[in-house]
């Protein structure tokens, strides 16, 4: 299973999902202006904002100089961004009000957020407005395009390239496992009580479950979410989580303590990874190697967008 990628392409919603499954509490942040771009500014909320969200994403935890290496490689990508965003608009890219609508929903069914009363919950858990999510969806959209109209030809994928990733990720097969997660994190600096509360939610949850509330249930009582992550490879876990969850049933669910707060996982099914035929998945492995290989010119050609620009890093 393929990690998410910490490129331009994916950080817009990468950051709405985090979002959407954090708690409040963050630290108050006193802003200030921590870099310029032409005529616009990135303040240090946006770029704390961003890096959290890429550290409650990939269950990272910095401390010392790495935090502050994340700190300066993700105010690099936001400047990116802003560069990005600016040629989208002098190419006059925009993005219609059907097709934002029809975006918003498709991001409301692939959170698990089947009505308006939960998804009204999690954006108010995640202090974020309606305006302000369509807003990244949009972004999201036209960076896509821009994306697509700078690079799309270049990114070339070979046959070659289609079977060897085939014989490297599909081939073998071996088990696999359905997986419900729902992530429970710790708010910032939390105290020992602040702890005890998350551990007790988590228990709720899991008795919950046990007594025959379905997983997606359990989670909306909290204003949690139930994600879906879908058939994983066994082989592909971590050797100590994979032999934590061969010794579940399937529909049971298990606790997980990280230094982050505690995740719930529910194993749905498993089955023998027989492998899939390489005609079934050759054209799904094409777009997912398309897309990397956009992306990776997309990084190359942003570059080119700076040489006229004015940056001024004040971090």
């Amino acid at each position: 299973m393929e990690r998410i990628s910490r490129g331009l392409l994916t950080l817009a919603l990468v950051c709405v999902l985090v979002a959407l499954s954090a708690r409040n509490g963050s630290a108050e942040v006193v802003d200030r202006i921590v870099a310029e771009v032409n005529d616009e500014v990135i303040t240090m909320s946006e770029l704390q904002k961003a890096s959290k969200s890429i550290e409650e994403q990939e269950g990272i935890s910095p401390k010392g100089k790495e935090d502050k290496g994340l700190e300066h490689q993700m105010l690099e990508t936001l400047i990116d961004r802003k560069l990005a965003k600016a040629e989208a608009k002098r190419r006059g890219i925009k993005v219609d009000d059907k097709e934002l609508n029809e975006a918003l929903e498709n991001f409301k069914k692939q959170n698990h957020l089947p009505d308006e009363d939960s998804f009204n919950k999690a954006l108010t858990k995640a202090g974020l407005t309606l305006a302000e999510i369509k807003e990244k969806i949009a972004d999201q959209l036209t960076q896509e395009r821009l994306l697509s109209m700078t690079v799309g030809l270049k990114a070339v994928v070979s046959e070659s390239q289609v079977r060897q990733f085939y014989d490297e990720k599909y081939k073998a097969g071996g088990t696999q496992l359905h997986l419900l997660t729902i992530k429970i994190p710790y708010p910032p600096g939390a105290t020992e009580a602040q702890q005890e509360e998350v551990k007790k939610q988590a228990e709720n949850i899991f008795n919950a479950v046990k007594g025959g509330a379905t997983f997606q249930d359990a989670a909306q009582k909290y204003s949690l979410t139930a994600t879906d992550v879908g058939f994983v490879p066994e082989n592909e876990l971590d050797p100590k989580l994979s032999q934590f969850l061969g010794k579940l049933s399937p529909k049971e669910v298990a606790p997980v303590v990280t230094p982050q707060g505690i995740q719930l996982i529910q194993l749905l099914e498993r089955r023998s990874g027989q492998a899939q035929p390489y005609e079934e998945v050759a054209p799904q492995i094409r777009r997912m190697l398309t897309q990397k290989e956009m992306e990776k010119q997309f990084s190359v050609w942003v570059k080119t967008l700076r040489e006229n620009a004015h940056i001024k890093i004040m971090l």
